[in-house]
């Protein structure tokens, strides 16, 4: 007997899930707000890595899109491997490579050191944030405690990239553009060390990697966004746009056959056909369009017109970051007396109210009068959206592919705001060129010879008219915006049929729900 215990395999670590579920949810919050507020705190430091690197103004926002690009196309893949090789293992693999990433990305000497880094950080995220979801569903019982523990990562995933347009201010104004890559090394590093300890680890399902549909997949989802970031520097008819835009429908058609062929794909294909869930994914893929535009926008706005500072501009979103956080809370707290639906229709409804307002933007506009509202609108909306979309999202999805799911919910978050934002860049582009024309010939009806010859020597407008084209091209591309906000209610009204069960069962995340 003795010997027989002695060659037992010893039983898997356990985390202290009982006694301490605040500290899981922290963690697992941490790492979620980690990832998610990366896409927007380089933002306000875009300026100075550019004299610090001598990064040109078009592929200065590769450093932007290096980072969502690659974090968008692999986090199918993130979500698999933490179905087969173990969530928190996973989990945990993602958060130091997502470390090291910024660690490399802060000492960096020159802008090709830093777009690998940021690619890296990509990676880092795509591996952790799926597997932080699903995380939830392994640790927290269904019912209230799962709802609540989903609304606490949800105000986190919704207010991340504000809180990142604020740390981005102040770690650039009090210290340097590097720490907004270094900040993430030390919390990466005091996760890491948690996690085993306070993290339930999830049962492991044997089987294959799909690395053909991985493949497929990622590269035909960066190959589509860069077509429409191309489009909007070099127009429609560019030789490279058009190819990319080609590669992409060759890849992503690949990528659908493949995963009708293979016996354990990447992304199961079935899970689009409950008609809720493929709802939750149309619904996030047009509200994170609106969400991406309307972050880089109004940071735009508030810069270049109202002229505030990096950390004043960080500062002013913290309204939109409040109304989150106040809204996923109070989503969360009564999914099991309402249901999700009329939470998706109600914030849908103040995304699109939210984005029209913006929409009537002007050059006399001030923070009070034209920027405070519409983000407030636009934060309820959003805070609304995140608790019953997750929920809804992964009702009646077996435990195996819980990660399939969640990571399809951030894929269609990622890449819709990458598209969004690179279609409205587009629009932007466009209105700004025609207004420019405009504004040229007024300025030059009013200009001194001095000043037309100077205009014409530098090619650059002075700052009332140049400010004037930038306005116009804000407004048009927010009325863009308007196209993905209206498509959202129209989702959450007509699509989403979640009943809502006398005595508030409500949505069941991992299956066999109401």
């Amino acid at each position: 007997m003795a010997a027989s215990h002695a060659l037992a395999p010893a039983p898997p670590a356990t985390a202290r899930r009982g006694q301490h579920p605040g500290t899981a949810l922290t963690v697992i919050a941490a790492t979620q707000l980690m990832v998610v507020l990366d896409i927007t705190i380089v933002n306000i430091a875009l300026p100075h890595i550019q004299r610090a690197l001598s990064f040109s103004t078009t592929d200065l926002s590769w450093v932007i899109n290096a980072y969502t690009l690659t974090f968008g196309g692999l986090l199918l893949l993130g979500g698999r491997t933490g179905d087969i090789l173990g969530r928190r293992r996973v989990f945990i693999v993602g958060v130091l490579v997502f470390s090291l990433a910024s660690l490399l990305g802060g000492v960096a000497q020159s802008s090709a050191w830093l777009l690998a880094a940021r690619a890296l950080q990509g990676l880092g995220g795509a591996i952790a944030s799926p597997t932080a979801l699903a995380l939830i569903a392994t640790n927290f019982k269904e019912g209230r405690e799962r709802n609540r523990a989903f609304g606490v990562y949800s105000a986190v995933a919704g207010a991340g990239g504000a809180v990142g347009l604020l740390l981005g201010g102040m770690l650039t104004s009090w210290l340097s553009w590097r720490w907004v890559l270094f900040v993430n090394v030390p919390i990466g590093i005091v996760i890491a060390l948690l996690a085993p300890l306070y993290i339930n680890e999830s049962e492991r399902h044997p089987g294959r990697f799909d690395l053909t549909g991985a493949f497929t997949a990622t590269v035909g989802v960066v190959s589509l966004v860069y077509g429409f970031i191309r489009a909007s520097e070099h127009g429609w008819t560019d030789a490279v746009t058009l190819t990319a835009f080609s590669l992409a429908v060759v890849l992503l058609g690949a990528f659908l056959v493949n995963e009708r062929r293979v016996p354990q794909p990447i992304t199961p294909l079935h899970l689009f056909r409950e008609r809720n869930r493929s709802g939750a994914y149309g619904l996030m893929l047009c509200v994170a369009a609106a969400m991406f535009g309307i972050f880089f926008f109004i940071t735009l706005f508030v810069q270049e017109i109202l002229d505030f500072s990096p950390l004043r501009a960080g500062f002013a979103f913290l309204p939109i970051s409040a109304a989150i956080v106040t809204a996923a809370q109070f989503a969360a707290r009564n999914q099991l007396r309402w249901g999700p639906k009329p939470f998706l229709v109600t914030g849908s409804v103040l995304v699109f109210c939210g984005v029209f307002w913006a929409s009537r933007i002007d050059i006399d506009s001030t923070y009070a009068g034209g920027i405070l509202g519409p983000t407030l609108l636009f934060g309820f909306g959003m805070g609304s959206i995140f608790v019953p979309v997750m929920l809804t999202a992964v009702s009646r999805v077996a435990p195996h592919e819980t990660g399939a799911a969640t990571g399809m919910l951030n894929t269609t978050q990622q890449v819709g705001g990458s598209l969004g934002l690179s279609i409205l860049v587009t629009v932007y582009g466009t209105a700004g060129r025609n207004e420019a024309g405009r504004q040229v010939g007024k300025f030059l009806r009013q200009a001194t010879p001095q000043q037309a010859a100077r205009f014409r020597a530098s090619g650059k407008l002075p700052a009332p008219y140049s400010s004037e084209v930038l306005v116009h091209g804000i407004a048009t591309a927010f009325r863009m915006g308007l196209v993905f906000a209206a498509l959202a209610v129209l989702i959450a009204v007509f699509v989403i049929k979640v009943p809502r069960v006398p005595g508030g069962a409500g949505v069941s995340p991992s299956g066999g729900g109401t």
